[in-house]
């Protein structure tokens, strides 16, 4: 659990202490909150919010209503009871946490449902939230789609400054591959010239970087399944379905998934505990 994250967003939104609810709710008040979905989508988040509660309760009991991983049309999500003031001070930052998590989880189902079965997998990108990446990534797996590399410490990704440092396309995975001969690799390639440099390389992996469907669909005839092909650069919801359903497409990364993604809307519902 990301408790230094759980920490900071606690410090920054109660700070010295939760005036309003110190001056209006008795210490020894007892409470039983619901967490509602109030819209369609998918759930994800439900243990860092639980984590939040505990640390204004420790005491706090906490039952999961509903599913993470599932698309729902709405209804009860989470139920904590507990220290009424614990719940109140704590509602907001796991609110936060559980709508924005169930928000990356909601658009990327949006997109792999709209995709179907046959079409490329759906991958995120290191496009996220700072500090948040493990959950947000957690939250593109509930919503279907696939966890690209973590960081830059897991997976090689020759972009076109790498290449143009290192000497061409080809020569940035000789250097690469020599380096780093146990990490998985692919390479940024432009136009027919540099996916048969990145080839002859011996590159298993391309991403085809900003390329028209014509071109994705000329790549792909070129390539003749001698390497997994990934389209990136500006795939959005509206132009998803035409790249993810070309033919010889493995994976199609979007970066909305997470930068972009809006926020589910939940709500929590105290009532009072004699």
């Amino acid at each position: 659990m990301e408790t230094d994250l759980i920490d900071r967003a606690l410090a920054e939104d109660v700070g010295e202490g939760d005036a309003t609810t110190e001056a209006t709710v008795a210490a020894a008040a007892r409470g039983v909150a619901t967490i509602t979905q109030k819209a369609p989508g998918v759930i994800s988040g439900l243990e860092v919010a639980e984590a939040v509660f505990l640390r204004l309760d420790p005491d706090a009991q906490i039952t999961r209503l509903g599913p993470e991983g599932e698309w729902r049309e709405g209804g009860p999500v989470l139920r904590v009871e507990g220290s009424a003031r614990g719940i109140l001070t704590a509602e907001r930052t796991a609110l936060n946490f559980l709508g924005r998590l169930s928000g990356v989880a909601t658009k990327t189902a949006r997109i792999v449902r709209s995709v179907g079965e046959g079409g490329a997998k759906i991958l995120d990108t290191r496009k996220t939230t700072p500090g948040m990446r493990l959950l947000e990534k957690a939250a593109v797996a509930h919503g279907g789609g696939v966890n690209h590399r973590i960081g830059l410490f897991d997976f090689i990704l020759i972009k076109e400054n790498h290449s143009t440092l290192a000497g061409g396309v080809g020569e940035a995975v000789h250097k690469a591959r020599a380096a780093r001969p146990e990490l998985g690799l692919a390479v940024e390639v432009r136009d027919g010239a540099e996916i048969d440099e990145a080839l002859a390389a011996n590159a298993q992996r391309l991403l085809l970087d900003n390329m028209t469907p014509d071109e994705v669909r000329a790549a792909v005839a070129q390539v003749g399944g001698r390497a997994v092909l990934e389209v990136s650069g500006g795939v959005d919801e509206e132009t998803v379905l035409v790249y993810a359903t070309i033919s010889g497409v493995d994976y199609v990364s979007i970066g909305a998934l997470t930068h972009s993604a809006p926020v589910l809307d939940l709500s929590l519902i105290l009532e009072t505990v004699q």
